[in-house]
């Protein structure tokens, strides 16, 4: 099997959570809760051999741009992780750590957030796996 089949075929696992991630956030981005935009499933690294729920979240295009292309960032566009870093989701959690992570280097507001923020025991082992 091809990497595009392959690549093809998670996609549309991924698109079975459709509706569920929806319900769940309300039909707004999870990260920067922009309302009334088109909505994608994002899969939270590190991506399990199967597609699962619990590590998807429903983003706008303006934040997978920015997730997927790290040259692409825009910091400005991150300050709404004040607010998402708080959620009760933890694939949520992770994913504002992680770009406050890559932010903090450059962004003084980004550091102060990281100094706040709380992870269980489950959603640091999480994190550790993504950077590895």
């Amino acid at each position: 099997m091809s990497r595009n089949q392959k690549t093809r075929i998670r996609t549309t696992g991924l698109a079975i959570f459709g509706k569920e991630l929806v319900r769940r956030c309300g039909s707004h981005c999870e990260l920067c809760d922009a309302q009334g935009v088109k909505l994608f499933v994002h899969e939270v690294p590190p991506s399990p051999q199967t597609p699962d729920l619990e590590h998807c979240i429903m983003i706008c295009d303006d934040c997978r741009n920015q997730l997927v292309k790290p040259t692409a960032v825009q910091a400005r566009h991150w300050h709404c992780l004040a607010s998402a870093m708080w959620s009760d989701v933890p694939a949520v959690k992770v994913t504002s750590v992680m770009m406050l992570q890559q932010l903090e280097a450059t962004e003084h507001w980004a550091a102060q957030l990281l100094d706040q923020a709380w992870l269980a025991p489950e959603e640091l082992r999480w994190l550790d796996d993504a950077r590895n």
